[in-house]
């Protein structure tokens, strides 16, 4: 059976900091089966899981700042389990807590306390990658040896199939090697080759860039991406569930139009 596709919010953010129901009721309009959110726009815990119930689309996940989950697990994750979410994602690691940094071994022991809550608050906490943990840490990479040392009962991959295959790996084959610890994958499609300001794009450091770059994130089907692969990959890995994201609009598109031309290309495949 087709698994169901989710959006991350973080897609559409501003639209979705506009306003919020409205950006929902699109988003189901376009055919998304559920949501993962990035913040929650000023609004209560409680009115979001209204919004979703009512318009009919499953809180799936949340991507919430590592930091800021650090600082008082129980009260960050809790909003997250009011708004019904099964599953709470590390989204990014600044470059201090980055592996190959002294932060790193303090990271992999903070995100075995914040399984433990997410677990208590009945979620499982997730780790959403980009390509900065495929550097090798005594020939292994720093990705594998976070889930080497964290249990499965404790951490869940949410593999990013963009930053596998910039990282120089090939999604569908990583997604499998994760077989049974992959409930949640994001497709995310890319052109261009990698290049030093690719961070500017996701929205999160401001610098110039180093060298003019072709890299861009695409609407789901529109980059170089196999996605045919990635989600039988998926399938046979036993996701739960697919999530489109886009970092950045391109293609002379609105963010709302990347996603709504992501969920027609995935219609066409059967999903």
């Amino acid at each position: 059976m087709a698994l169901p596709v989710a959006v991350q919010v973080y897609s559409v953010r501003e639209d979705a900091k506009a306003d919020l129901r409205g950006t929902l009721e699109k988003i189901k309009e376009m055919g998304y089966d559920g949501v993962e959110f990035a913040g929650l726009y000023g609004n209560d815990p409680k009115e979001i899981k209204k919004m979703c119930e009512e318009i009919g689309l499953i809180p799936i996940s949340a991507h919430v700042p590592y930091r800021d989950m650090i600082k008082d697990p129980e009260g960050v994750l809790a909003d997250y389990a009011t708004i019904g979410c099964k599953f709470v994602a590390v989204p990014y690691l600044i470059p201090e807590d980055r592996p190959g940094t002294e932060g790193f071994p303090e990271v992999i022991k903070n995100v075995k306390i914040l399984g433990e809550t997410a677990n208590k608050l009945g979620m499982t906490l997730l780790y959403h990658n980009h390509d900065f943990e495929f550097i090798k840490l005594d020939g292994k990479y720093a990705l594998d040896i976070l889930y080497e040392e964290v249990s499965a009962d404790l951490l869940q991959t949410e593999l990013d199939t963009c930053w596998v295959n910039v990282g120089g790996e090939n999604p569908s084959e990583y997604v499998k090697k994760y077989t049974g610890r992959a409930p949640v994958v994001h497709l995310k499609d890319f052109f261009g080759e990698k290049s030093e300001d690719m961070y500017e794009l996701i929205g999160i450091e401001k610098k110039a860039p180093k060298r003019p770059s072709n890299f861009e994130f695409r609407p789901v089907g529109s980059g170089l991406q196999d996605f045919p692969s990635i989600l039988k990959a998926s399938e046979e890995a036993g996701a739960t569930w697919v999530v489109v994201e886009q970092d950045n609009p391109s293609m002379g598109l609105t963010p709302m139009e990347s996603i709504a031309k992501s969920r027609e290309y995935l219609k066409t495949l059967g999903y």
